[in-house]
């Protein structure tokens, strides 16, 4: 072998005597450690990488690439056209935002988040080929769930009522407005309630006024629009206010990541733990070796080359942990997604079988946390064992 003198030792050592055997168990204890410790970083935070990307795909469905509130009393036409001829802009639309009441029949009201559309439906709002056909023009585009809970169809007539009253001789009336289903659409999974309803922009005006207009503009894809969003916000009028998808769900997206650092920081705890367990193991091997230890000092050898021998055998523990680990949190992830073997009841939760996703990052980040800690214990332990005198370690084998 051409291995250095250091690491003949550090793989010498690897074999315990029969006296020192419970040396090599409590070393097979402490890779192990470290192996499970990886393996449950990786799973966990494959898993949670896999439930946060359903989320993160679900919630920007339904959210505008770009989103422009505009001041009371400004005119958005000419803003409208000046957008709508600006290089990456696909599709500039008029929407009014509101909160009101449905009664789909049956004397019970559904609150409901109004969107009052001018042209196209919003994009967020998703429809199959087929409703995309329908008109709207004169009616309300609603969920499906909805329309399946209060037995409803396509043309069936609602009322949709606004918190804005109208006055009349006899005192504030509610504002009621009749209106016929037009069209369907499938709410995302994560909606709450999934009370949404989208309907034209005249109609929108006539139950909630003017009120702060807004202007949805839509790119070519989720990235074009970061890129386009601080080029379109030059020139807006005072008091506009541009937010891109990611402004729009910065909450949801902090809360996300502060979920997934405080996963990681609490289970990474068991790898410091397997860690403090390796100081101990190679602290009772440096003892049991001390007399081999006065032997290579007095045969010439270093307390460099000593101190590498541990640490190499310390890398090596470290190393096959981090090894097996990594490979059982890979391969674990890779096959509970294949075959979905992690299924919530799905009444409860909003997906059928829990996803495993693996990132990069999160992968770098637990190997690389993982050998600064194991390294750094194997490191102190090796210089105990370099620390020894010669004539003292022969004298007290």
């Amino acid at each position: 072998m051409s291995l250095p003198v250091s690491g003949l030792l550090a793989v010498r050592y690897l074999k315990s005597a029969r006296r020192d055997a419970y040396v090599t168990f409590l070393s097979l204890l402490a890779a192990g450690g470290i192996a499970l410790g990886v393996a449950a970083l990786v799973l966990v935070l494959a898993a949670l990488s896999g439930l946060q990307a359903f989320l993160r795909e679900d919630v920007l469905a339904r959210t505008p690439h770009m989103e422009i509130e505009l001041p009371d009393g400004t005119d958005p036409a000419p803003l409208i056209d000046d957008l709508g001829s600006r290089e990456g802009v696909v599709a500039v639309h008029r929407l009014l935002r509101g909160h009101g009441w449905l009664l789909p029949g049956g004397g019970s009201w559904v609150d409901v988040a109004v969107v009052g559309f001018e042209g196209g439906v919003p994009t967020f709002f998703q429809q199959s080929r087929e409703q995309q056909e329908d008109t709207l023009a004169d009616g309300v585009l609603v969920p499906e769930s909805i329309l399946y809970r209060y037995g409803l169809q396509r043309g069936s007539l609602v009322e949709l009522a606004s918190p804005r009253p109208t006055l009349t001789p006899l005192g504030p009336r509610p504002r009621l407005h009749q209106v016929r289903i037009a069209g369907v659409f499938t709410a995302g999974s994560t909606e709450e309630n999934e009370a949404r309803v989208a309907v034209p922009f005249e109609l929108a005006r006539s139950l909630f006024g003017s009120g702060r207009q807004r202007l949805e503009v839509r790119a070519g894809s989720l990235e074009e629009a970061l890129e386009l969003a601080p080029r379109l916000a030059i020139g807006l009028p005072d008091g506009a206010v541009l937010r891109s998808w990611k402004d729009l769900n910065r909450g949801l997206f902090f809360a996300l990541q502060l979920e997934k650092r405080l996963m990681f920081l609490s289970i990474f705890l068991i790898v410091p733990i397997a860690a403090m367990a390796l100081v101990t193991v190679l602290a009772l091997l440096v003892s049991a070796k001390r007399g081999e230890i006065g032997m290579l000092h007095a045969l010439g050898a270093t307390p460099r080359q000593v101190e590498r021998a541990f640490f190499g055998l310390g890398s090596l523990l470290a190393g096959t942990g981090l090894v097996l680990g990594g490979l059982l949190g890979v391969l674990g992830s890779v096959l509970l997604d294949r075959f979905q073997l992690v299924a919530p009841p799905g009444d409860v939760y909003f997906v059928t079988h829990v996803p495993f996703r693996l990132e990069g990052p999160d992968l770098f980040g637990i190997f690389g946390a993982t050998l600064l800690f194991t390294l750094a214990s194997a490191w102190v332990a090796a210089r105990r064992a370099s620390a020894f005198r010669p004539v003292e370690a022969l004298r007290n084998p």
